[in-house]
């Protein structure tokens, strides 16, 4: 079998064209589409990388336009505005001329203001207590293989549970300390749609739009392992809204998600 290239190699193809491009090698694709956790972490890094002054990533927002082939990608980015502590930027995933991920972030400076800390329950199962996933027992997606993930329970596809929550620790096997953006991105999207469960047959389903806001700078998160904790808050007519938090190995909230998604009965 074909070793599947890692996400880091790919990270740092993409750096290596400026981020501007990158050949995404056979192995990443679930279905027809590549992982939306990849491709989203495409657009991302390059919009840092665009900035003239570095500045921590608040929010990213991208809508997943169309299925993102194995291949050669392109990464255009812009500036759309510069102020004096935010910029906003915008950054498309394109394939042959189609975009197929249309993202946005904002970028900005600490300032002086009144911290109001998260509150959010973390007690999830011990990681040593929960026995990896084994992504070589398919249909499991290969590209799991560059992931290290343990569930902790809840939201298995197909097995008719009907559960509302799933949770898992999800660490990179590759090193990537060099793309903080994207090493949380990248774990960020790793929950199936819970919707899954609630089916005792394989469901076409997959994220519709994204958004992922930063309560710390991934630059200062020096965690490997992250905690993901998704709920699906509602789904009717073919559209289910989800939504997650992620921490780091010691209980801190770094980031949290939102997604909009479709599933196929």
């Amino acid at each position: 079998m074909t070793e599947i290239a890692s996400f880091q190699h790919l990270m740092d193809g993409l750096a290596a064209n400026d981020g501007k491009k990158v050949a995404i090698t056979a192995g990443w694709a679930q279905g027809r589409a590549l992982y939306g956790g990849l491709v989203a972490a495409l657009a991302a890094e390059p919009m840092a990388m665009a900035l003239e002054h570095p500045r921590p990533i608040r929010s990213l927002l991208g809508n997943f336009v169309a299925p993102a082939p194995e291949g050669e990608l392109e990464v255009r980015t812009e500036i759309l505005r510069e102020g004096r502590a935010v910029v906003q930027t915008r950054a498309d995933v394109v394939a042959d001329g189609q975009v197929c991920f249309a993202a946005s972030a904002a970028f900005g400076d600490d300032r002086p203001a009144t911290a109001v800390p998260a509150d959010f329950p973390f007690d999830p199962a011990p990681r040593n207590s929960v026995p990896p996933m084994q992504s070589g027992v398919r249909p499991l997606p290969g590209f799991l293989d560059n992931f290290e993930i343990h569930w902790t329970g809840g939201g298995v596809p197909m097995s008719n549970s009907k559960d509302r929550k799933t949770g898992m620790w999800v660490r990179h096997r590759s090193d990537m300390s060099a793309y903080p953006i994207a090493k949380i991105v990248g774990i960020a999207d790793m929950p199936p749609p819970v919707i899954m469960s609630h089916f005792d047959k394989p469901v076409r389903a997959s994220s519709m739009s994204w958004s992922l806001e930063f309560l710390l700078p991934p630059e200062t998160v020096k965690s490997d392992w992250f905690y993901l904790d998704f709920t699906l808050d509602a789904a009717a007519g073919g559209y289910s809204q989800q939504s997650g938090l992620i921490f780091s190995e010691d209980g801190t909230l770094v980031a949290m998600s939102r997604q909009c998604m479709v599933y196929f009965e």
